[in-house]
């Protein structure tokens, strides 16, 4: 069975370009590539061409994922492994490999609609550093696991899971919360070390994704950020804690499209080993808006 190898890219749509490209470079630290194309903005976490791609289209919410294969047989070899399983795909023109700066990709959608890109070549720029937006003390944490994590809405999670194991990942639930008369149990998949590269079964607001996770490779860019949030009187959803599952310490704080980016350090490589928690090993008590779950009575 192949499988994607990380969550190499996404999109996101904004409708203030100017807020996201302040927000992205003076509070997170990443760095700006704006090309004159207009209609969006580049934003550089390592040596990669970009990580992040800013649409200016006013949707302020996911436009899609890429996650990597290892090359140009993995990619075929994913087209079969897809149309067998009665998923529908399309290969990418050339001109939109261009775009995505790839030699190759093929698009398809996740159960709940999230366009979804599968990729190989990306284009590394060896000869062109990675410059963040603002003093670090260390570098964002990419390499073999990729852009991040995030959280994804997807209103069957049966389905999402099936979808996501024909993509090769693995996982399941490592958390149940209880929210008084109500309890959540979300899906936590990886394809590398990376703890998790996509979750759901967390019932939220309409947008696609409840948040990003980006980490950092120095505990003290957590604190310098955390500091800067506040300075600039940027709403912190959940305060300074660390997760159980991936031991992660971090915070969530709301970016200008209004869903959340989590800044962490000093995550756990995935275990092949299942296990869940109840809560958090400490702290991440709600503050402004909390998680953004939404349970009805």
């Amino acid at each position: 069975m192949v499988q994607v190898t990380e969550l190499g890219y996404m999109g996101i749509g904004v409708k203030d370009l100017d807020a996201w490209k302040h927000f992205a470079t003076e509070i997170a630290g990443m760095e700006l590539r704006d090309e004159g194309e207009g209609d969006r903005a580049y934003l550089r976490m390592d040596y990669w061409h970009h990580r992040v791609v800013m649409h200016q289209n006013g949707s302020d919410d996911l436009e899609y994922l890429g996650f990597r294969v290892a090359g140009a047989e993995e990619l075929e070899d994913m087209q079969h492994q897809l149309r067998e399983a009665g998923i529908k795909i399309r290969v990418g023109s050339e001109s939109e490999a261009e775009e995505r700066r790839v030699l190759a990709l093929i698009k398809l959608e996740d159960p709940d609609g999230t366009p979804i890109e599968i990729f190989h070549g990306p284009e590394v720029q060896a000869s062109r550093p990675f410059h963040p937006g603002r003093p670090m003390h260390g570098r964002f944490k990419t390499g073999t696991g990729g852009l991040g994590h995030c959280i994804i809405r997807q209103k069957d999670s049966a389905a999402a899971y099936r979808f996501f194991r024909t993509l090769g990942m693995r996982g399941g639930v490592e958390y149940k919360f209880r929210f008084g008369k109500h309890s959540a149990q979300p899906i936590f998949m990886h394809c590398n070390d990376r703890d998790h590269t996509v979750a759901f079964g967390i019932a939220g607001p309409e947008r696609r994704i409840n948040h990003l996770m980006i980490e950092v490779d120095n505990l003290d860019d957590v604190g310098l950020t955390y500091d800067l949030v506040r300075k600039n009187k940027i709403p912190v959803n959940i305060l300074p804690g660390r997760h159980s599952n991936d031991q992660m310490y971090s915070f969530y704080f709301r970016n200008p499209s209004g869903w959340m980016w989590e800044y962490g350090w000093g995550a756990r490589a995935s275990t092949h080993q299942s296990e869940y928690y109840l809560e958090d090993t400490f702290g991440h008590q709600p503050e402004s808006g909390g998680f953004n779950i939404n349970l009805k009575e």
